[in-house]
Formats: structure tokens, C-alpha cells, sequence
């Protein structure tokens, strides 16, 4: 469990159906309990024969369901007034889908959806079966169906001839997204995060220590928010759009590119971009001898998308000693302004002071924690610009 989750209080019942993707449950409850979620299991007869109640039960520490009785546990949990808040079915077969979208009820699995559905609590179904079910204009309908009742479907992964359940990380932050109340929705976020690689030679490259994890860590929880987001880096992320990019160049050319075809509402300047590009040899270096590289200044992304395009802007500046340039860039124009310290790349955790026009707040945690304080603050300063607007 994890006191003080935004989670914690809130209930899931986690669904699981005859696909072999059910050993994967196990490790999806705990993932969700370490969110502060309280677990609740119901699974089919045929997910029974795949693995044990008794390994849910002790994945969940609750007692699960296989089978409805005069409890109407159904109706406990997910009817009108019910302990749950989420209904999550992972796997969800093909043969269960159908007969979601149907209103068929002879598992226990299907009527919790039922009784879910008919309630309106949010429901996430993570699809698993083979690639040609997957296919199948039936279980297409269904699928399309279940979209247009609200329903959260989480695409599969498309791998050796099946449609896998997705990761169990994003299985985590769709259930996140959904009861977190989307106080970003209809926005659109744009992040840079992680190091720029400048060429020195053929195979050289000047960088930094980031690792990107705070640029990762905003990007996913402004997506728990309810935003739509954007990020320009090296990686990959779950659920967001990932725009590659190495050097500081090509990063600007796809903010650049970015901004002049889309409205955005954000954006946070997370990533450590270089300050200078060194003059690009071709062919490799020689070793052995003392090297003299010129450095030339790049220009600053974050000045170029407030002054260009007004979007309300998040910056990051390193060392402590940068307090009083971070109050002259909100003066100037930025949103906000987080101070850290070199300490910071490439760690886990994380200590900024954060600048507002109005305020400076002291935020220390894990770079998850302090992301979710720096939204906090932005929409803290959206309300408070709603108010008196």
C-alpha cells in the first residue's frame, strides 16, 4: 500500500476471464495495491482453471468471487451505492466481450459488468485473446459498441500472432485516468524531457546526466489528469504521444513544428537541453592528443515558445544559486519556475523550490511526488485565474 496515494480510499474490482493472461493478474493487483487501491477479485469459471481463487484472494487480500450468491456481491460492489469505484476486466476474452456488449449474464465476471454498466461507474477492459479473434467483425462490433457506452477499452499489443493484454503499467494509468476526475481534460500538454546528444565527431557526443524521469513523471500524471500530451525525447512512454528527437536542433525544429500545428495549453521544459553545440568534426577524432572543441551558444527553447506562441510555460533551472533568475522568468512571462540541483539528475528524488508570481513553495519527494505537486500548482493557478477572470 502507499499512504497518501491520490488513490488511496478508492476501490477496484478486478474482473478476470479464461485467458491465459491471467497469470498476469497477480502482478496487476499488486501494481494496483501499491497505488493505495483497495483490490476486490470476481473471476469466470474459466479464468478458475488458469489460476487459483486463493492466488487472487492472496494477491487482493480480499475474498473473491466465483460465484454470485444470496450476497449479491454483485450489487455490493458495483450496483447503486456500491463499494466499488472501478470495475477492471483484464483479460478480457473475446467470448466475455460479446457478451458484455450483449447484456449476456452467466459468469459471475458478466454480471458485474452488467450491474456496472447499468450504474454508470467507470469500466476498463484490457482485452487479450488471439490476433485473428481480435479480428473478428463480432468482437469488433462489441468493441466499438462498448466505446460508445463510455467504456474504457485498452488496445492490445499486437505480438507473435496475438493480441497480448497491454502492459501492466498502463493498465495501472488508464484505471488512474479514470478516477482521478480528469481535472486536465480538453487540454493539451507539450513536454520536452531527458539529455540532448550534440555531436562532437562520428562517435562522439557531448550530453548530461539526465536521465529524463522528471520529464516522464510530469508527462504521465498530466495524462492521469485527463490531457491530452505531447513529448518530445528520446524515449518511449506509455499512453502519450512520443516525438523522437536527439540533439537540441532537432528538438527545437519539432517544438517549432508542434506548436505552429497545434493549440497548446502547456507547456513544461523538463528536458536538458544543451546550452551549446560543439563545432561538428567529420570522421573520427584521433586519441592520444590534447583536443581544442568550440563551443557555440544554441538558442533558448523556452524563451523562443513564450515569446512566439503565448503558451503558459513551465521552465526548469539547476542550482540553487538560480533563485533570483527564476523570479525574473516569472516576472517575465513563465508560468512557473522550478529551482533543483545536480543532485536531482538522474536520481530517483527530487527537491525543488517552485516560483509563482504570487508564490514559492518548497516540493520533496520522489520525482512522481513532485510532478504531481507542480500540476497540483498549475491548476491551482488556473482556478484562482478562473475566479477572478
Amino acid at each position: 500500500m502507499n499512504p497518501g496515494s491520490p488513490l488511496e480510499g478508492h476501490t477496484i474490482v478486478l474482473a478476470v476471464t479464461g485467458s491465459i493472461a491471467a497469470v498476469e493478474t497477480i502482478r496487476l493487483a499488486h501494481a494496483l495495491r501499491r497505488r493505495g487501491v483497495t483490490v476486490a477479485g470476481v473471476m469466470s469459471p474459466a479464468a478458475t482453471g488458469i489460476i487459483h481463487p486463493d492466488a487472487l484472494t492472496y494477491a487482493t487480500g480480499n475474498e473473491t468471487v466465483t460465484r454470485i450468491s444470496g450476497k449479491v456481491e454483485h450489487v455490493d460492489y458495483c450496483g447503486e451505492g456500491g463499494t466499488a469505484d472501478l470495475l477492471l476486466v483484464a483479460p478480457c476474452t473475446a467470448n466475455t466481450l460479446c457478451k458484455i456488449s450483449a447484456g449476456i449474464d452467466d459468469t459471475p465476471v458478466t454480471t458485474f459488468a452488467t450491474t456496472a454498466i447499468g450504474r454508470g461507474m467507470p469500466v476498463v477492459i484490457a482485452p487479450a485473446m488471439h490476433q485473428s479473434m481480435y479480428r473478428h467483425p463480432a468482437v469488433l462490433d462489441a468493441l466499438e459498441k462498448l466505446r460508445s457506452w463510455g467504456i474504457v477499452v485498452i488496445s492490445p499489443r499486437m505480438e507473435e500472432g496475438r493480441a497480448k493484454i497491454a502492459s501492466i503499467e498502463e493498465i495501472v494509468l488508464r484505471c488512474e485516468r479514470e478516477l482521478l476526475g480528469k481535472p486536465l481534460a480538453g487540454k493539451k500538454v507539450l513536454i520536452t524531457s531527458g539529455a540532448c546528444q550534440e555531436p562532437v565527431d562520428d562517435v562522439r557526443v557531448l550530453t548530461t546526466r539526465s536521465s529524463g524521469k522528471m520529464g516522464r513523471a510530469l508527462a504521465l500524471q498530466a495524462w492521469r489528469l485527463g490531457a491530452e500530451v505531447t513529448v518530445v525525447h528520446r524515449d518511449l512512454f506509455p499512453c502519450v504521444e512520443n516525438v523522437g528527437c536527439s540533439s537540441a536542433v532537432e528538438m527545437r525544429e519539432a517544438i517549432n513544428s508542434l506548436c505552429e500545428s497545434r493549440d497548446f495549453h502547456y507547456y513544461i521544459s523538463a528536458a536538458a537541453v544543451s546550452d551549446f553545440a560543439p563545432a561538428r568534426v567529420h570522421g573520427k577524432i584521433p586519441s592520444g592528443t590534447p583536443v581544442s572543441i568550440a563551443l557555440d551558444p544554441l538558442p533558448k527553447i523556452l524563451d523562443e515558445v513564450i515569446a512566439r506562441y503565448g503558451i503558459p510555460s513551465i521552465g526548469f533551472k539547476l542550482g540553487w544559486d538560480e533563485e533570483e533568475r527564476a523570479r525574473e522568468m516569472v516576472e517575465q512571462g513563465t508560468l512557473l519556475v522550478a529551482v533543483n540541483s545536480p543532485e536531482a539528475l538522474g536520481s530517483e528524488n527530487s527537491s525543488i523550490i517552485l516560483f509563482s508570481r504570487e508564490d514559492r513553495e518548497f516540493l520533496c519527494g520522489t520525482k512522481e511526488e513532485v510532478a504531481a505537486g507542480i500540476w497540483d500548482a498549475v491548476i491551482r493557478l488556473r482556478e484562482r485565474g478562473d475566479r477572478h477572470s
